[in-house]
């Protein structure tokens, strides 16, 4: 069957191969498409990990650059891409999250004042040492718990997971795909120091909205001038709602 779908690892690895083709022969991927009789959106789709090859498609790009793109099982499973998630951060391509990466104001409701919100900053970048997609946190009042850690982006439930692990200890923010605005919205799931020594399991909304030039951090309380634009954030991550908190 020429039109089954070629593993994650397996159209990874040919499309790297092509592209280093297209690069050593100077030729566009348009030329190409022409060539190999596909749709300019369906290559384009195909090297940036949106899609996946089909061995029909492969076959075609074979015959166009007159070379072999298909390679043993053992030597596509041994070959480690520098430019593709793991699978459990969901194979996601550099070139295909290029549109998350960048600085974010980061607002969630206080946990230590009624009614203020915290603000800080979160960056997203690519980690060439790691392969995927991390983040870090900066800007904290709370320096000691400031975190980092890993971006997953699976393709099947359109959201997107930045994840903590310390020794398994894990805290996770689930929040949605950029608006037209560049905003995203979710859930915050992390642990609330108490008295002492104590943590108490805590969730609460989140906002990750593009950095400006001019922003506050730290927690703003009513009456301040970012105030009523920040909590407006905050409120709509439930009132519209891109997450749901559901009462006990």
């Amino acid at each position: 069957m020429t039109d089954q779908n070629l593993s994650t690892g397996e159209s990874s690895a040919i499309a790297r191969l092509i592209r280093e083709e297209l690069a050593k022969r100077r030729i566009t991927r348009q030329f190409l498409a022409d060539h190999a009789k596909l749709s300019l959106s369906t290559l384009e789709k195909a090297l940036s990990g949106q899609r996946p090859l089909t061995l029909a498609t492969v076959i075609r790009l074979e015959e166009a650059l007159a070379i072999k793109l298909r390679k043993p099982v053992e030597a596509l499973a041994s070959a480690r891409l520098s430019d593709v998630a793991p699978e459990t951060l969901g194979s996601y391509s550099r070139p295909a999250v290029t549109w998350i990466e960048g600085d974010y104001l980061t607002l969630r409701p206080s946990f230590s004042a009624n009614g203020a919100i915290y603000a800080y900053r979160t960056s997203i970048s690519w980690s060439d040492e790691r392969d995927h997609l991390i983040f870090r946190e900066a800007e904290r009042l709370d320096t000691a718990f400031t975190q980092e850690g890993d971006v997953s982006i699976p393709h099947q439930s359109g959201y997107v997971y930045l994840v903590t692990n310390k020794a398994g200890q894990y805290r996770l923010i689930i929040v949605t795909r950029p608006t037209i605005a560049g905003d995203m919205f979710g859930i915050l799931t992390t642990l609330q120091s108490g008295r002492g020594a104590h943590l108490v399991p805590v969730s609460c909304p989140i906002v990750m909205t593009p950095l400006r030039k001019s922003v506050s951090f730290g927690r703003v309380e009513p009456g301040h001038p970012d105030y009523a634009a920040y909590r407006a954030l905050v409120d709509r991550a439930v009132d519209e709602p891109f997450a749901l908190l559901v009462g006990r």
